[in-house]
């Protein structure tokens, strides 16, 4: 059994049912014997849309998402991307092609110190050797990416471990034919020796083992089911640390009600809640959480997007439930810290706490505060923008035509983050963003990790003009797939989350300025299929089309022209 097929039955054995790639000569036994195996081999146009397919099919499945990329720049393109992973904590193993093993260092292509670059980025790295222990570390591997606070892993195999032995050895054979010297002699001596430590003991499978996740200490759970019943303002915010594990997702859903607690949500918990629900709010968290008299972060860090912590208020009685210990404790005095899975934190704490009848008041004051919000919301969508449509009147429309089995993905600046104000998710798991690293270039990726893992849903990717470019070459991928994925891009010309700050302090557009190019065109190049629009109607029509041409499995561009607005002034982050 050469390296390639250990790999297969190794993933297999994990429950992984695709590697997303981008094809590499270091690499091809990896995806040819997973092919064999019964392994999905997904190819992308670019490596990194390969790492964020497998960080998407990650936080959508639970099981660590896989992606092999060949040695040099296709490690080095992964980087951003598998950054991501870990900052989003999103379970991936990404395997990388490297050089033969004799010729390491010598000058042979694509041989870098690639695991100089990967290690600063991922939970654990590790070179394979020989091939008796490539089952191994891949074990260890995805362990370690499930346990704890979940992460992206990194593999390096030797492409001299991957091909069959014998023909290994007919390679080196080649190398080593005349033996008339005494260097020579002791040349193919050198050779067999290493070859035959390469190879011995290889092809032992193993068996996965059980991943370590944080259970929170049930005298903690108790305490806050105590606080909680003398609370008047309780407010829960669930992130995306809570839905680490896919698998109980149902129950989480389940759980929520029984405990009452008005909820906010964020990142990979949009959607939680379905699209309406009497304890969901959407609007005025800031406000909320400085009234609040307690306060759940579960799977929440107290980073920037709470202004590190100074949203909260001082007076309340802070509860913060993560799996990640530094987190536990970033930015905030004066609170009580459980290391645990928030996900089933919430779901015991469920079973032992009930709602207050003195929490009805509070419910009332958000949803007034809420109501007032979303009135405001509707005025700056009738707003004049000049050229183009109103993206706040844009994304109003697409909100009534999503189909319910739709998943939204975001992918820019201000242009995405309008959408976060007025698109709903119709389901758990059915809204996808980079997290915390803000990372541009996520959407193709994503999109493709997402229609793998729910191949009838409709996936919708919201693109900035800016970074639309990132990725549209997944169109390719997308068409010849038959994937459903509409790709919505808000074409103002303009890095406008940068450019409306910019000006404004500076007084200077440099840099920030783009063509209002024709992307739909690209779609044409791809056998996709896209039209560009400049006013409603035109929109409303053209998402239309997109859902019938999705459901032939011809993907679909709307390059919308949009206009500026003040709608997100003073958003930019530091």
């Amino acid at each position: 059994m050469n390296g390639g097929a250990i790999t297969a039955q190794v993933l297999k054995a994990h429950g992984v049912e695709r590697i997303f790639t981008l094809c590499g000569g270091h690499i091809s036994p990896i995806l040819v014997e997973g092919e064999k195996a019964g392994l999905r081999i997904v190819d992308v146009r670019n490596e990194a849309s390969a790492v964020f397919a497998a960080d998407a099919a990650a936080r959508l499945s639970g099981i660590p998402g896989v992606a092999a990329v060949t040695a040099g720049p296709g490690v080095t393109n992964s980087i951003t991307a598998l950054k991501n992973a870990q900052m989003a904590q999103s379970p991936l193993l990404l395997i990388g092609g490297a050089t033969a093993t004799l010729l390491r260092g010598r000058g042979a292509l694509q041989d870098i110190d690639q695991m100089a670059l990967v290690r600063p980025h991922v939970k654990w790295a590790l070179r394979v050797r020989r091939l008796s222990q490539l089952a191994g570390a891949l074990h260890k591997a995805l362990h370690i990416a499930r346990s704890g606070v979940p992460g992206p892993v990194f593999v390096e195999i030797p492409v001299d471990l991957l091909y069959d032995e014998s023909l290994v050895r007919e390679w080196y054979a080649q190398k080593t034919s005349r033996k008339n010297t005494l260097l020579e002699k002791l040349t193919a001596w050198y050779i067999e020796r290493h070859l035959n430590r390469l190879f011995s003991g290889g092809g032992k499978i193993g068996a996965p083992a059980t991943p370590a996740i944080p259970r929170a200490a049930e005298s903690a759970i108790e305490r806050t089911a105590a606080q909680l019943q003398q609370a008047r303002r309780p407010v829960l915010v669930i992130g995306s640390g809570a839905m680490l594990l896919p698998q109980e997702i149902v129950a989480l859903t389940e759980a929520l009600p029984r405990l009452g607690i008005p909820v906010y949500v964020s990142g990979m918990a949009r959607g939680l809640l379905g699209r309406e629900h009497p304890l969901l709010h959407l609007h005025e968290r800031k406000k909320a959480l400085r009234e609040a008299d307690l306060i759940i972060l579960a799977g929440v860090p107290s980073d920037f997007r709470l202004d590190y912590g100074s949203h909260l208020s001082r007076k309340a009685v802070k509860i913060v439930v993560s799996r990640h210990r530094e987190e536990l404790h970033k930015n905030l005095r004066g609170h009580r810290a459980i290391l645990g899975d928030p996900g089933r934190f919430l779901i015991r704490l469920s079973e032992i706490s009930a709602p207050r009848p003195e929490w009805d008041e509070w419910k009332s004051q958000l949803q007034d505060w809420q109501a007032a919000r979303e009135q405001e919301i509707a005025r700056q969508a009738g707003a004049t923008v000049g050229q183009g449509i109103n993206p706040v009147t844009l994304f109003m429309v697409l909100e009534q035509m999503l189909p319910p089995n739709s998943i939204l993905i975001a992918d820019g600046g201000d242009f995405a983050a309008t959408a976060s104000y007025t698109l709903r998710p119709r389901q758990p798991l059915g809204w996808l963003d980079p997290g915390v690293f803000g990372t541009l270039g996520v959407g193709g990726g994503f999109a493709l990790g997402a229609a793998r893992r729910y191949p009838n849903h409709y996936i919708w990717i919201i693109y900035g003009d800016g970074s639309a470019a990132y990725s549209l070459a997944e169109l390719d991928t997308f068409a010849k797939n038959g994937f459903k994925v509409c790709a919505i891009i808000g074409n103002n010309g303009s890095w406008e989350q940068i450019a409306r700050d910019q000006v404004t302090f500076l007084g200077a557009a440099t840099a920030t300025t783009l063509p209002r190019s024709d992307y739909h065109r690209i779609a044409e190049a791809f056998a996709a299929a896209g039209e560009r629009v400049d006013h409603l109607e035109a929109f409303a029509w053209a998402v239309q089309r997109a859902i019938q041409h999705l459901d032939k499995g011809i993907p679909y561009v709307i390059n919308a022209d949009i206009g500026s607005t003040d709608f997100r002034k003073g958003s930019l982050s530091m």
